[in-house]
């Protein structure tokens, strides 16, 4: 299927071709302090890009505002300073849009209007009047019902007509996915019925404005992530690399996560969850004794040097 042309990212597109550095990205949603979970992807996201001398950059998705936790910013990113990751300046986006040297989504609502109202000149967007328990009863995966029906734009939530699902890519730590072609070809949103923009949308128009070669990320999104492809196909920019991580879930099997009320890291003795963390990720921190004697910075040292991704625990979790 030809798809449509959209000139949205013809700058991005003109970098993308001359870049020859590794840029990778961390980012955290602002909904309270980073818990192990979110250290473990964060050095992943951070050992896997400095390994190769290539730039890292934090991101704050703060797009859904009723969920930000007021102080979370400058935990997570003195959280972060704590146990050793510094972030690279980003010097591809409008510095004005960023807090600390970090991209925050909530300062680049235009950018995302402008995206959308190029796919909805494309008619490439409709409005969607099913709500969550309709869908459910339908079989809990839309089938399009109302792409025809061209309802106004309103108060409802929006959906992209799907044009060239995918439903595999190959993963760096996992190879080759398949994601069930069903909800692949599902026609999703991009912007809610409150008026938000929706994660699907707002991550990939992120990823090409910062120009981002690899994602580091953890194994919870990996169903999405075809999705994500299709998008970066439909704008003709090619889609990043991905590595997922291993989950760390509780003895419950929960994913630590805010919403489960994880604990925060502890970031005024960081030394041992930090080698703890380095050890989920395979390094071989047991093996080196003398590691908690040294700083904060030496053993960061340490990991980047001997970061191997052949080494990662291929399972999708691991019990804290």
């Amino acid at each position: 299927m030809k798809l449509p042309i959209l000139n949205s990212f013809h700058l991005q597109k003109k970098f993308q071709i001359s870049n020859v550095q590794y840029r990778g990205r961390f980012a955290p949603s602002p909904s309270g302090p980073l818990h192990f979970g979110s250290l473990v992807a964060a050095l992943g996201s951070f050992l896997h890009a400095k390994s190769q001398n290539g730039l890292w950059f934090v991101r704050i998705e703060d797009i859904d505002k009723p969920r930000e936790q007021a102080g979370s910013v400058d935990d997570i990113l003195n959280a972060l300073e704590s146990f050793g990751m510094v972030w690279d300046q980003d010097l591809q986006t409008n510095n004005e849009n960023n807090y600390r040297g970090c991209l925050v989504q909530s300062n680049r609502l235009e950018r995302y209007q402008q995206i959308f109202d190029d796919l909805k000149q494309q008619g490439l967007l409709y409005s969607c009047y099913c709500t969550r328990k309709e869908i459910k009863e339908m079989g809990g995966i839309y089938l399009g019902h109302c792409r025809n029906k061209q309802h106004r734009f309103d108060a409802h939530a929006v959906r992209i007509k799907q044009q060239a699902a995918q439903t595999e890519f190959t993963d760096l730590l996992h190879g080759k996915v398949n994601i069930d072609e069903q909800l692949m070809n599902e026609d999703y949103i991009v912007k809610r019925s409150d008026g938000l923009f929706a994660y699907q949308l707002v991550v990939v128009i992120d990823d090409i404005d910062q120009a981002i070669t690899n994602v580091v990320r953890g194994v919870d999104i990996m169903e999405l992530t075809p999705r994500q492809i299709s998008l970066f196909n439909l704008f003709g920019i090619a889609p990043p690399s991905y590595l997922h991580l291993p989950l760390i879930v509780n003895d419950d099997g929960q994913k630590l996560s805010k919403q489960n009320k994880a604990s925060a890291i502890n970031c005024s003795d960081p030394k041992p969850e930090l080698l703890k963390a380095l050890a989920c990720l395979g390094l071989p921190v047991l093996s080196q004794s003398s590691l908690s004697a040294l700083s904060i910075p030496d053993i960061i040292d340490w990991a980047i040097q001997n970061w191997d991704i052949n080494k990662i625990p291929t399972q999708l979790n691991i019990l804290l």
